[in-house]
C-alpha cells in the first residue's frame, strides 16, 4: 500500500476520507496523491437546431472547485505533517495531479497505478461522494478501494475482520488486503451461516494466512433475524474492529439494488473503513 489515490472534492465526509488515506500512508510509508474531483461538463443539442451545437458550461465555478479541493487536500497534508514529495520514493509524503480530467471516469482509469484508492462511503443526500465514483474506482481501476467512514476514523487496521463468504471477489479482497493483515495485531475471519456460496471454509482461508505467518482466528456467527450484512457489521463492533474486508458484489448489482444484499448494506450503513475489490 505504498501509493494511495485520494480524489479530492469539498463535502462533508471530505475530511474522513483525507484522514482515513492519511492513516493508511502512515501505516506503510506511502505517498499520496491528490486530485480534483468534479462532475464532467455536459453538451446538448438545443431544440433550435439553427444554434447548433451549444456547450453547457461554468469554467469559473469548475475551476473554483479545483481550486478550494487542492487547498483542502494539501491544508490536510500541512496540517498533519506530511511532506511534499511527489513521486519520491522512501516514506510518507503527497503530490497533488494538476489538470486532472472532471468526471468520474478518471478515478477508474489513473486508479490503475495505485495500490488503493480511498473515497467517502456514498451519500445518497448529496452529489458526493457518489455511488457512481465508488463504482468507477472499484470496476475500472482493476486495484483494490478503501472506503472512508462518515466520521473521521481513530486508527486504521489494528484489528481486522474479514467477511468471508468463499467468493472470488472476496479472495482478490483477501490478497489486497495482505499489506494490512501482516501488520494488524488481530485477524478475525468471520462466516455468516448460508452466507456463502461454495468453496473454502473460513478455517481454510485461516489456515492458509496462518502460514503466510498472520495469525489469524475464525468466527461463525448465525444471523438469527438480522441479515448478513446487518451481523458483519454487529460482529464488527462487538470485537472493536477498525477495519473490515470485504468482496464486493458476489450478486451481481442490479439484484442487490433491487433485493438487497451484504455489498449494498456496507456501503450504507457501514461506520468503519472497508476495503473492498471486485
Amino acid at each position: 500500500m505504498k501509493t494511495i489515490l485520494v480524489p479530492t472534492s469539498p463535502h462533508d465526509r471530505m475530511p474522513s476520507a483525507l484522514t482515513t488515506a492519511w492513516l493508511a500512508g502512515q501505516r506503510f510509508g506511502g505517498y499520496l496523491e491528490g486530485f480534483a474531483l468534479r462532475p464532467a461538463l455536459t453538451e446538448y443539442i438545443p431544440f433550435d437546431m439553427v444554434g447548433g451545437l451549444t456547450w453547457v458550461r461554468d469554467d469559473a465555478a469548475d475551476e473554483e472547485t479545483v481550486q478550494r479541493s487542492r487547498q483542502l487536500f494539501e491544508g490536510f497534508m500541512r496540517d498533519n505533517g506530511v511532506p511534499f514529495s511527489p513521486g519520491t520514493p522512501g516514506g510518507l509524503g503527497y503530490g497533488w495531479r494538476d489538470k486532472a480530467p472532471a468526471g468520474d471516469e478518471f478515478v477508474g482509469s489513473h486508479g490503475r497505478v495505485f495500490d488503493v484508492t480511498v473515497l467517502g462511503r456514498p451519500n445518497a443526500d448529496q452529489a458526493y461522494p457518489s455511488m457512481a465514483t465508488l463504482e468507477a474506482a472499484l470496476f475500472e481501476s482493476g486495484r483494490p478501494i478503501l472506503i472512508a467512514p462518515p466520521s473521521p476514523p481513530q486508527k486504521l487496521g489494528d484489528s481486522v475482520m474479514i467477511a468471508w463468504n468463499s467468493s472470488t471477489e472476496t479472495a482478490r479482497t483477501v490478497e489486497a488486503a495482505m499489506p494490512f493483515l501482516h501488520k494488524a495485531q488481530r485477524v478475525v475471519v468471520l462466516e455468516i451461516e448460508g452466507g456463502s456460496v461454495p468453496g473454502p471454509s473460513g478455517e481454510e482461508l485461516a489456515r492458509a494466512l496462518r502460514i503466510n505467518g498472520i495469525a489469524a482466528e475464525t468466527m461463525f456467527a448465525k444471523p438469527e433475524r438480522r441479515t448478513a450484512g446487518e451481523t458483519i457489521l454487529e460482529r464488527a463492533a462487538s470485537i472493536g474492529c477498525d477495519l473490515l474486508v470485504k468482496g464486493a458484489y458476489t450478486q451481481s448489482r442490479l439484484r442487490q439494488m433491487i433485493f438487497g444484499g451484504q455489498t449494498s448494506h456496507i456501503l450504507a450503513e457501514a461506520t468503519l473503513p472497508v476495503l473492498m475489490a471486485h
